[in-house]
């Protein structure tokens, strides 16, 4: 908790320690040894779970015996000599520009609730938001003047994200037009809104963007961080300088970011292959 966690890291770490001690049944998790961790991994492995499941498994539970372990609860951790699965790096799932393009084109801005959602997903491609960033925004945080937005992302680290011209139109089109409509007399400072004056939440844009996916004719598999991996890997084969990438991202580490590079690395031999006469 000290190192500044998202709440959804913190609730998987949470499932993952609930799950191990209900495992251990009878057994303290105070009174846990290095075979009862090795052990409960290799079930998880025959149950089906994954070297990344079972990595961030692992990382739960140490996380958990170090602050035992610094606190005094406990003389040593039982995982100190667990050696994690390798994880190999797995190459988000983004959108060419075409489909980007027609996502962002589905919804009906003639409504109100349309051109909220045309706003979101403007925003979103805009800025590489995270989904819980986006839906969490509030007045405040946006200047229209600047064209940026103020965003508190992970480990509560502030940064300022230019808009750009295309998104600052809608979601000033949307401030000005959808959202008092859609609130009606209740009040909220909360940019994105619903009928029931609530802010939008992280589910209910999963499923619009989904629905939107479908009307646009995308059938590649799609989650809440897909415009942002868009985002990130159209400025990229752009000629955008990694670190920038880095700062726009929020990443604490270029590492993460690097990630990104073998996309448009791909995208560009297959262009290559397609288009060059010896390909």
């Amino acid at each position: 908790m000290e190192q500044g966690l998202s709440d959804n890291t913190l609730k998987a770490y949470g499932s993952d320690l609930k799950q191990f001690a209900s495992w251990l049944k009878h057994k303290s998790l105070l009174d846990t040894q290095a075979a009862d961790v090795s052990t409960y991994l290799a079930v998880k492995f025959q149950q089906g779970s994954s070297a990344r499941s079972s990595a961030r498994l692992l990382s739960s539970l140490r996380r958990f015996f170090t602050f035992l372990v610094r606190h005094g609860a406990m003389a040593e951790d039982p995982c100190a000599r667990i050696e994690a699965p390798h994880v190999g790096k797995r190459l988000p799932a983004t959108l060419s520009e075409q489909d980007v393009e027609q996502l962002l084109a589905a919804p009906d801005c003639s409504n109100l609730l349309g051109l909220r959602d045309r706003a979101m997903l403007e925003l979103l491609y805009a800025t590489g938001l995270r989904v819980s960033e986006l839906v969490s925004l509030r007045i405040e945080q946006i200047n229209f003047r600047q064209g940026a937005i103020r965003v508190v992302g992970k480990g509560d680290k502030d940064r300022l994200i230019p808009m750009g011209e295309e998104a600052v139109t809608w979601l000033e089109s949307y401030k000005n037009n959808a959202r008092k409509e859609i609130l009606g007399q209740r009040q909220t400072d909360d940019l994105f809104v619903t009928r029931r004056a609530g802010a939008m939440t992280r589910q209910a844009f999963w499923h619009i963007i989904k629905r939107y996916a479908k009307k646009a004719g995308i059938n590649k598999p799609l989650s809440p961080h897909t415009l942002r991996h868009a985002f990130a890997t159209h400025l990229l084969n752009h000629g955008a300088d990694l670190r920038v990438v880095q700062l726009l991202l929020g990443h604490s580490d270029l590492s993460t970011t690097q990630i990104y590079t073998h996309i448009a690395r791909e995208r560009l031999k297959d262009l290559h292959a397609r288009c060059h006469p010896r390909g």
